[in-house]
């Protein structure tokens, strides 16, 4: 089956075409074709990973090129696919999470005028992804990026017709560009250095040192800077939450396992090109995020904004333990956000579908009225927030135990782990925040309550799957040393350690081979585990303890606590005032600029222009007066000569004999008095 992968995002691709041509006119308005095909794709994906499952070979790798481009031998591109352990695990979620998500689109978009375009979207969406995932080079996995930000401008923005979706999905757009241009910039600069796009041959040519040192980190940072905008880091993190005004199943699709990952899986995929300090940017460009959207989602009161920067967050957790050197850590903490992050963004809809409001303060006491969607949505809290048992605990104590001792063995450095601590606990709080205001306490909106109730069941049951797959036991049973991931996606052998010399105090000690600790204490590595993990229980614990001593008990009045710190409160609410500082900066720079090139046009430019226009009529007017008055004046004047003197010889003759005579003894006397005189 590994061999027909290819396959697997061509089925939506021509779901595509089918809807956006014809699906108006087919039963159900073509729905039925878009999930028949990523349906599909998700059964080859099973059957591709239960293969590699089998095979149970942490280096296995199935990997096959074509000749696609050949410039006269100079410019060569190859086309083709690359299923690894990690590829295996992508088709997975991302075909996994997609059929969840058109399945619970049939209800949520039910009597939407643009139905079929929809689930168009929806597929074209998905073969983008799935094309990145499955892509062997850096020229098709950046072709593929760019697909996708063009499929999420189009599902962002699907509801055109109001404002704020429309401004949604420019600003999306335009941030991505943002990020998609160091991309650019990273893979040129690996491309015109070894000469070759496939990854194995710019690891290959970055090992014989063709290229390193600061160059090498640039190139780095560079496509890092593409995972930033799609991964919504900072500071490019401002447009997922404004992302949230499409639909909330583009909300789970694009912001819980799919798009959104593909920052974090670009940054797996490519993880033997980073050098020391290019680790060290990813790191703290992590944990600056992680924390940021934590304290912005602790005050906000839209029930899809909480659950976005919850998104930012937990991709800061990923983000920064990838920085610290905790592949597997913050590969299997996307992995199992995917399920418990859907299952929070579809519950959400399920929610928003049933009292038609997004405001966690006008809900209340819908745990009578939504039982399943209640269950499901604290199951997968309960995951996010790291509770024992739950997938989000398993991963999320992996990616603090890496924080830990990256700071043991870099005490100045120890912040990365206290920082991820701290904010573990935040997000326990803020999540229990939202559990309680919608689903516990008294109704805040009796009209709303009266009228809220459970969803279908196209709805409902997406929800009740993901909510099961929240569980722990599926990536690692109770009393195994390690999970099948931890087993089958190991920290692959760095590509920078046999060109780059790590400096003493660069931060990060380079890359260990596969599979193995290389130079790392394992004595240091299981301590640090066991105190992050009690760490973690007990920063979970805490800030649970302290949403219901808050929110059911009542200990502390919120609102009075804001009116307490207004500055504090205001300053959340209004997201540390990201957007006002990019409008006042960026945006009105932008336009700044714009105005001073339009007057640099408009009066220097054309000015130029207009007076080389003048210059011209100027010259042209004298040029045509010395014409006038002299050129011509000379012709005519030669003319006017000639005409009057031969006007003035033609009276000499007459024809008439006595004329002649007179003239002839005029001219004898004349002659005479001059002759006599």
């Amino acid at each position: 089956m590994i061999r027909y992968a290819y396959i697997i995002p061509l089925l939506p691709l021509l779901a595509f075409f089918v809807n956006i041509a014809v699906g108006r006119r087919l039963p159900r308005k073509g729905d039925w074709v878009s999930i028949a095909a990523i349906g599909a794709g998700l059964a080859m994906s099973i059957a591709i990973f239960f293969e590699v499952f089998r095979i149970h070979d942490p280096n296995f790798k199935y990997h096959i090129v074509y000749p696609w481009l050949d410039i006269g031998g100079r410019f060569v591109v190859k086309a083709g696919i690359l299923v690894d352990n990690l590829t295996a695990v992508m088709l997975v979620v991302v075909t996994g999470v997609s059929t969840l998500v058109h399945i619970f689109s049939v209800g949520y978009m039910h009597g939407d005028p643009r139905y079929s375009r929809f689930f168009a979207y929806l597929s074209v969406f998905s073969f983008s992804m799935l094309g990145l995932v499955l892509a062997e080079s850096f020229f098709f996995i950046y072709i593929f990026w760019e697909l996708v930000g063009v499929a999420s401008y189009l599902l962002i923005g699907f509801w055109f017709e109001k404002k704020s979706a429309a401004d949604a999905c420019k600003k999306a757009f335009i941030v991505n560009r943002i990020g998609d241009f160091g991309f650019l910039i990273g893979f040129l600069i690996l491309y015109s250095a070894t000469g070759v796009l496939g990854y194995d041959e710019v690891f290959q040519g970055i090992s014989e040192g063709k290229v390193a040192g600061t160059l090498l980190t640039l190139a780095g940072i560079g496509i890092f800077c593409g995972a930033i905008g799609k991964s919504a880091q900072f500071p490019l993190h401002v447009w997922l939450p404004d992302a949230m005004e499409g639909p909330t199943p583009v909300s789970a699709l694009i912001h819980a396992a799919t798009m959104v990952a593909a920052g974090v899986y670009l940054v797996g995929r490519v993880y033997p090109i980073f050098t020391p300090d290019a680790f060290l940017v990813i790191a703290y460009i992590g944990l600056l995020t992680l924390f940021i959207s934590a304290t912005i989602a602790l005050a906000s009161r839209d029930i899809k904004k909480v659950l976005a920067y919850s998104t930012c967050s937990q991709l800061g957790f990923m983000i920064m333990g990838l920085g610290v050197g905790g592949f597997t850590a913050g590969l299997l903490h996307l992995t199992t956000h995917a399920a418990f992050k859907a299952c929070l963004f579809l519950g959400s809809g399920s929610v928003i579908h049933a009292v038609h409001s997004q405001d966690i303060f006008e809900m209340g006491g819908l745990w009578k009225k939504m039982k399943i969607t209640a269950a499901t949505f604290i199951i997968a809290t309960l995951a996010i927030a790291g509770v024992p048992g739950f997938s989000g605990f398993y991963s999320k104590d992996m990616i603090l135990a890496a924080a830990l001792e990256f700071g043991m063995r870099h005490p100045q450095h120890m912040i990365i782990f206290v920082v991820t601590l701290f904010t573990a606990g935040m997000t326990a709080f803020y999540m229990f925040r939202l559990v309680i205001l919608t689903f516990f306490g008294k109704p805040r909106d009796h009209h709303k309550y009266d009228h809220a109730h459970e969803s279908p069941p196209n709805m409902s049951v997406p929800l009740v799957i993901l909510a099961v797959l929240s569980f722990a036991f599926w990536f690692k049973a109770p009393l195994a040393e390690k999970g099948w991931f931890e087993v089958l996606v190991p920290k692959p052998a760095s590509a920078v350690s046999a060109s780059f010399a790590v400096p003493a105090n660069a931060g990060l000690s380079a890359e260990a081979p596969a599979g193995a600790k290389g130079e790392h204490d394992l004595h240091l590595a299981h301590k640090a585990h066991t105190i992050a993990m009690y760490s973690s229980v007990g920063v979970a614990g805490l800030g649970i303890l302290l949403a219901f001593g808050i929110y059911m008990l009542g200990w502390v009045d919120p609102d009075k606590v804001a009116a307490k710190f207004p500055r504090l409160h205001d300053f959340l609410v209004n997201k540390w005032y990201f957007d006002e500082l990019y409008e006042a900066t960026a945006v009105n720079g932008t336009k700044a600029l714009s105005r001073a090139l339009a007057w640099f046009d408009l009066h220097v430019v054309d000015g130029l222009v207009n007076l080389c226009a003048q210059v011209a009529v100027w010259v042209s007017f004298l040029a045509g007066k010395f014409d006038n008055a002299v050129v011509d004046g000379a012709v005519n004047g030669v003319a006017t000569v000639t005409i009057e003197s031969g006007s003035f010889f033609r009276r000499f003759q007459t024809g008439k004999l006595y004329h002649y005579v007179y003239i002839l003894a005029g001219g004898v006397l004349i002659i005479y008095l001059v002759k006599a005189f």
